[in-house]
This record gives structure tokens, sequence and C-alpha cells, in this order.
């Protein structure tokens, strides 16, 4: 068992866990942040996809011990109290999903996109978001809902 000790959505979070537990069972069974999903297990989907220290990674991949010290953001820490981030609203306007297991993902890979690039191209877009999998979409209107929230200024 090691401590592991870092900042989750802005909370500071201690937790005595063993060195295989990873991330995000950390995320959703120690700490009860359930909006991350697991899809795949295997680093393949994106369905997990947390923003640590500002970059998108695997959760499912990720050991929680490599997250000691780190700021951890998930999507229930992008909402500002009840008002959304642009982001969470485009997907919702744009119909940027279906099924929804993939959407947590989808927006945190995005607003680390925005985030870097605040105006990407369609092909920018594309480009970034090709580690995250949908089954339901296409794809079309998940484009279309980060094009909405960069018009709204999402970057950092």
């Amino acid at each position: 068992m090691r401590t592991v000790r870092l900042r989750i959505n802005g909370q500071s979070v201690m937790r005595e866990v063993p060195d295989n537990r990873l991330l995000i069972d950390l995320l959703r069974y120690d700490v009860g942040l359930t909006g991350t999903k697991e899809g795949c297990s295997v680093g393949v989907c994106g369905a997990c996809t947390v923003l640590m220290d500002g970059q998108p990674v695997s959760s499912c991949l990720t050991l929680a011990v490599m997250a000691n010290g780190a700021e951890v953001l998930t999507i229930e820490g992008l909402a500002e109290g009840e008002r959304l981030h642009p982001l969470q609203r485009a997907f919702i306007e744009s119909g940027g999903f279906q099924c929804g297991i993939c959407t947590p993902g989808q927006i945190m890979a995005a607003k680390a996109l925005l985030d870097v690039n605040p105006q990407p191209s369609k092909e920018e877009i594309q480009t970034w978001m090709m580690g995250n999998l949908c089954r339901c979409t296409g794809y079309y209107k998940i484009i279309e809902a980060i094009q909405a929230a960069a018009t709204e200024k999402v970057g950092p």
C-alpha cells in the first residue's frame, strides 16, 4: 500500500492504495466520481480520458501512484456549480452524444485540445480526437460541438 496525495477537480485527496490500483478505480470507487467511464480497459477507446496536469491520459492505464502530486481534472470538475462548461453545453446543444459512454472522455480530450489550440480547424479537431472512439454518433456532431465550444473561446 502507498499513500497517494493529489488534487482532483481542485480538491485535495489522500488515499492509501495498492501499487497496482488504476487511476480510474481510484476516481470511481475510492473517490466516488463515476463520470469517468471505462470502455475498453486497454487504453484504445478514450472513454476514460481525464486530464492529469493538463494532459489527457487514459485513466484505465494510469496507475494511481503515477498521479501522486498531480492535478487531475475529470468531467465532474468542468462545471461551475450548476453552470455547465461551454464544451458540456455544446455537446448537449449539438447532439454530440447518444449512449453517453464515450462522452466524458470526448469532452475531456476536447478540453485539452482547446486549452492548447483555442481555434482549431476541423482537420485539427479530427486529428486530435482520433484516440476517442464513439460507436453511436458518427463523429459529425462531436466535431460540431467542439467547433461551437471553440467559438466561445474556451481555452485556459
